[in-house]
């Protein structure tokens, strides 16, 4: 079998199913030119992780920390979900249940139209107050293109973005969320992630204890490869196409 190929089990498991779980890792948003942090070129070349992405960092210079995830988000509003993101919400719309768990917090596959979606690091087009954790408005975020810390227009508290930063504890609704949707799932995808940052990494084997058949959609294989029940190598944005279209054939 072709290295992109799947197998007939795992699509009449997909057409069978009624409860269904992915995982979506920087792979998939990678296909739509967000830069990763793990691959060379990607965003945090330019500056040490811990420069950026912790609280004790962003105390010491919310200017920098506030204009690069503006940066990021300039990046993420221009860029576009790709037919792997698509395709997930077609099959969202064809099965009972389902739930979309991701690590990426560029708002790709909101964008694209799955709506059940888990966002276990957050969302960077959300900012919220550090201090009465009030959501940032626009005329609040404006003051980072002057130069200036944007501030809470209700209490001066720094603002910051709605993501997880080294350091923090995911959120724990988020979590629950995942944990919940991997037990009860029939088929489980883990699509573009290495698998080693936990405890997302865990989730697609938390599956397969549960029963679940799981299959992973990714470019290399991650560190869990084997120990899942089917591996497709390949682009998410070319795989997942061609499997829920053959998906919805068969249920046809």
């Amino acid at each position: 079998m072709p290295e992109s190929a799947f197998s007939d089990t795992l699509v009449s498991r997909l057409a069978r199913a009624r409860r269904i779980a992915v995982l979506t890792g920087a792979g998939i948003s990678a296909e739509s030119g967000i830069p990763t942090f793990r691959d060379p070129g990607g965003l945090w070349q330019q500056f040490k992780p811990e420069e950026l992405a912790n609280i004790r960092a962003f105390l010491r210079n919310p200017v920098l920390v506030q204009g690069w995830y503006t940066h990021r988000r300039s990046i993420a509003a221009e860029t576009q979900p790709n037919p792997g993101h698509y395709a997930l919400a077609k099959l969202e719309a064809i099965v009972p249940g389902f739930t979309l768990i991701t690590q990426n917090v560029d708002n790709l596959h909101l964008r694209a139209g799955s709506r059940n979606v888990v966002e276990l690091h957050g969302n960077i087009t959300h900012n919220y107050c550090i201090d009465c954790q009030k959501e940032a408005t626009e005329e609040e975020m404006h003051a980072i293109a002057v130069g200036e810390p944007a501030r809470c227009g209700d209490c001066s508290g720094y603002i910051r973005p709605g993501v997880v930063w080294f350091g923090e504890m995911l959120p724990e609704e988020a979590v629950d969320e995942a944990y919940e949707a991997a037990r009860d799932a029939e088929v489980f995808l883990s699509i573009g992630t290495s698998a080693v940052v936990y405890p997302a990494a865990g989730i697609p084997l938390l599956a397969k204890e549960h029963g679940a058949y799981v299959a992973e959609i990714n470019t290399e294989r991650s560190a869990i490869a084997d120990e899942v029940d089917e591996v497709i190598l390949g682009p998410s944005g070319d795989v997942l196409p061609r499997l829920i279209e053959a998906v919805r054939a068969l249920k046809r």
